[in-house]
């Protein structure tokens, strides 16, 4: 399984406690290297707005600067493997940093949790996630639900893939594929399909919904055949989002796989719909 590099971005909060411990189990799992990255923005990021002189300013700064160290230096020292965690501390634009730094070092995954606390936690995705599932071109592990306590709390029994059928979707399954082998979890493909009923009043022929059905499952038969997978498959029709969380939801899945690629399905890229899955998403989901 080739996660031996992950980047996990952190700013010392419980959401980063989160992360850490999934990042750890992946660690102990597959002997991965752990890169625990700090990004420290300038000065003007978020002081430029402080009535302030240049010198204080500078002061301020390197007051923030030794601060983060302390703080790099100090998380989780006990729980993380020393001998497989790098400590960096970096200072820029956090996303872009991120990006690059992962890019630089060859990361196999970025795991970075999102803004997802309080009720309308579905609604937020945090802009330096945003930013980074965009540009990043290594998996992307995130979600709102990454609230593990303790490394004993992760578990991986049951992974879940949601494609739309279009050439992004091999690159997906494959991944999904190869961690749940390593895991000896059970694979299941989603898929949601267009739903064809009509407006109130709307007539519709009820056996479309069923070819269409039957179409789909056609087209995974053979992608799968092709991948040499046998993996079972869950269809169900509506909103792409709503339907894949709500199926990932049914099968008990433990982590969830979508692209991230420019592939074209019925409801247009996955992509599209990668956010609000990220958002709506009982269990985190990584984005290949």
């Amino acid at each position: 399984m080739p996660v031996q590099t992950v980047v996990l971005p952190v700013d010392f909060s419980e959401r980063s406690l989160g992360a850490a411990r999934y990042a750890e189990a992946l660690s102990s799992w597959f002997g991965s290297r752990l890169h625990l990255l700090h990004v420290l923005p300038p000065p003007h990021y978020e002081m430029g707005s402080l009535e302030v002189g240049g010198a204080l300013l500078g002061d301020l700064f390197r007051a923030r600067q030794e601060q983060a160290k302390r703080d790099l230096a100090g998380f989780l020292v006990d729980e993380l493997p020393s001998e497989r965690t790098d400590r960096i501390l970096e200072e820029g634009d956090p996303a872009g940093c991120i990006v690059r730094y992962a890019h630089d070092h060859a990361a196999d995954l970025i795991m970075m949790p999102t803004h997802g606390y309080g009720t309308f936690r579905r609604f937020i995705l945090g802009s330096v996630t945003a930013k980074v599932l965009h540009d990043a071109d290594c998996p992307v592990w995130t979600g709102v639900h990454l609230e593990a306590h303790s490394i004993d709390e992760v578990r991986m029994r049951t992974v879940a893939v949601a494609i739309d059928l279009g050439p992004q979707s091999e690159r997906a399954i494959m991944w999904a594929v190869r961690f749940a082998e390593a895991m000896k979890a059970q694979l299941i493909i989603l898929h949601a399909m267009p739903s064809l009923e009509g407006r109130t009043g709307d007539y519709y022929d009820p056996e479309w919904q069923q070819q269409v059905e039957n179409a789909a499952r056609d087209e995974v038969a053979e992608l799968q055949q092709r991948l040499h997978t046998q993996a079972e498959v869950r269809m169900d029709s509506g909103d792409p989002a709503s339907t894949v969380c709500e199926l990932a939801r049914e099968a008990g899945a433990d982590l969830l796989v979508i692209g991230r690629g420019s592939a074209s399905g019925v409801f247009g890229r996955l992509r599209a719909n990668a956010y609000s899955i990220i958002r709506m998403s009982a269990c985190p989901v990584v984005s290949v």
